[in-house]
């Protein structure tokens, strides 16, 4: 598959206009930006421009690791969790304020980057290269994005314990399930009482709020020291399964407001493929632990063993990929997996200089991608968007809070740092509305009232999660006291 421009962008594209077949045009993994066949990365740019394609992409990360850094630092100083200084960060440099960091739309040509404009000032570049180079370097940094949350659920699963995932599995999957039909339920038909909304479009907008960003929440869950906790574990098994389950509701509601039915045959595909891939995977790839273990010990080269590591990681997702699954599904399976390895905490260390350079990408374009402008109440359009906003986000809230009251066989359990856990929206609650508003399901209002949801969920949610860790059950320490 070719690098193609973010699956965020898709409602520019209008690419399910006439189209019969779904799964032609989306793969179905709930990546931050998921892609659509376009031409080859560099075919519209000539050859004496490649190298200023390079001087933007030098200059991108440039701007991303300087924005990181200084976002993580100053959240990190007053004890919030850097990754919501990342996203922070990206919105500062993105769209919504300073145009530095953007990518193309229907209304941006690169004109307005500032990266673009730096690239006309120091070189002799035509205007009509521009839009060929913005375009480029704006995939390539798309695809290191993608490439990033690739690497930090490896990382996520290296650092998680398959055997506490296996144990804490059914009230995983309780907690997925609820967190997924809750939400879906409360905010299909509240829009359609409420606010009088078509059914088509109240049932994607209740499908939106199925969404957890499991990028985000596992990178919290890393930085307080709660990946390993029974809270941390519950929430990342029920995120995975989430993002299953969030696969096969997406596919339900894109054919029924394409269509008018569901595709029961492709339904059953995604289930069957999904379990058979993460069981399978699992299994098969314990096995082959002693295999692993004896290739990397009889390479003689420098990186032997993360150079291994990657490989199986990058196999695993690109099988993912390839049945219509979630690339970091595999990612994260590969990691689970090599969790089980006699060289893990090596794997580990070897592991985070890899993830430093490529995660804070994810992050920053996340934020960067971010239109804080719907939320402006003073324009007119924004208004309607914001009260059914309103209702969403607490739907979006309360629809994942309740999880945490479902978990049983636990005692001690910190029941709301597992409902919060399982909140933030992130970059797939974009793809919902993404494909909503190119399909033709969503107006203009209730696209912006997902929009808003998503930016609230995301961004509350590291806080308040942290504070959720941070006030301990009094049953939980009662145990404690007694052991």
């Amino acid at each position: 598959m070719h690098p193609v421009e973010p699956l965020v962008n898709l409602l520019n594209l209008g690419a399910f206009s006439g189209s019969s077949d779904l799964f032609s045009l989306l793969p179905f993994q709930l990546l931050p930006f998921q892609l659509l066949p376009l031409q080859p990365l560099f075919a519209t740019v000539a050859a004496t421009d490649t190298p200023l394609v390079l001087s933007g992409l030098l200059l991108s990360l440039v701007v991303i690791y300087v924005s990181s850094k200084i976002g993580g630092e100053l959240c990190a100083r007053i004890n919030l969790p850097p990754v919501l200084g990342e996203l922070v960060a990206g919105v500062v440099v993105g769209v919504s304020v300073f145009d530095i960091l953007v990518f193309p739309s229907a209304t941006e040509d690169g004109s307005g980057s500032l990266i673009m404009t730096l690239l006309k000032l120091t070189s002799t570049i035509s205007p009509e290269a521009i839009a060929s180079i913005f375009e480029a370097q704006s995939e390539v940094i798309s695809v290191l994005a993608e490439l990033g949350v690739i690497i930090l659920l490896f990382e996520i699963g290296l650092e998680s314990d398959l055997k506490e995932l296996l144990r804490v599995g059914p009230q995983a999957t309780v907690v997925a399930v609820v967190g997924v039909t809750v939400p879906f339920a409360l905010g299909t038909v509240g829009l359609i009482l409420l606010f009088h909304t078509p059914l088509v479009s109240a049932i994607f907008a209740g499908a939106a709020l199925t969404a957890t960003s499991i990028g985000i929440t596992a990178k919290v869950l890393a930085e307080i020291q709660q990946l390993s906790s029974r809270e941390g574990q519950i929430i990342i098994g029920a995120a995975v399964l989430d993002d299953v389950l969030g696969i096969i509701v997406l596919a339900v509601v894109a054919s029924l407001a394409r269509e008018g039915t569901v595709e029961i045959g492709k339904v059953i595909y995604l289930i069957v493929s999904a379990a058979t891939f993460l069981v399978g995977s699992i299994w098969l790839g314990r096995l082959l632990i002693p295999v692993f273990e004896t290739v990397v010990d009889g390479l003689k080269t420098r990186g032997q063993l993360l150079i291994s590591a990657l490989i199986f990681a990058f196999t695993l997702a690109y099988i993912a990929n390839v049945i219509q699954l979630e690339a970091i599904l595999g990612s994260f399976a590969a990691g689970l997996i090599l969790a089980e390895s006699q060289r893990r905490r090596e794997l580990e260390e070897q592991i985070i200089p890899i993830a430093d350079m490529f995660v804070p990408i994810f992050f920053i374009v996340v934020g960067a991608r971010t239109d804080v402008s719907v939320l402006n109440p003073f324009v007119p359009e924004n208004r309607e968007g914001l009260i059914v906003a309103s209702f969403l986000l607490v739907v979006a809230i309360l629809g994942k809070v309740v999880t945490g009251l479902t978990v049983f066989g636990q005692p001690g359990i910190n029941r709301l740092a597992i409902g919060i856990g399982m909140v933030p929206r992130g970059e797939v609650g974009l793809v919902f509305a993404a494909v909503g508003s190119a399909s033709g399901a969503l107006s203009k209002s209730l696209n912006a009232a997902i929009i808003v949801m998503v930016i609230l969920t995301t961004f509350l949610a590291p806080p308040f999660l942290r504070i959720a860790f941070a006030k301990k059950p009094a049953t939980a320490e009662a145990i404690e006291e007694g052991e």
